[in-house]
């Protein structure tokens, strides 16, 4: 093989390689727009993770709040659940 060959075969290998780094997969420009789209989504999993957040606040809330309602029904309004009995003692 001849050094023009040579010369020839290398510098073909190196266009493919830099035609792989600029256009193929996985290029800067591929790699710049994969970030980009990442981006993206760490923004809606944020949005997405305090709509999360704010709607488990409104289910514990709610919860509590069943318990408070249930609480002043049974000492304000002497009411009892199915099968129970209500004693009252007064001072």
């Amino acid at each position: 093989m001849s050094s023009r060959a040579v010369a020839a075969l290398l510098i073909g290998l190196l266009a493919v390689v830099q035609a792989q780094l600029w256009l193929g997969r996985g290029s800067v420009g591929d790699v710049a727009h994969m970030r980009q789209k990442l981006d993206e989504q760490k923004a809606k999993n944020a949005v997405a993770q305090q709509a999360n957040e704010r709607l488990g606040s409104e289910v514990r809330d709610l919860q509590e709040g069943l318990e408070t309602v249930e609480e002043k029904a049974r000492s304000e309004l002497g009411m009892v659940k199915p099968n129970e009995i209500y004693v009252q003692i007064v001072k």
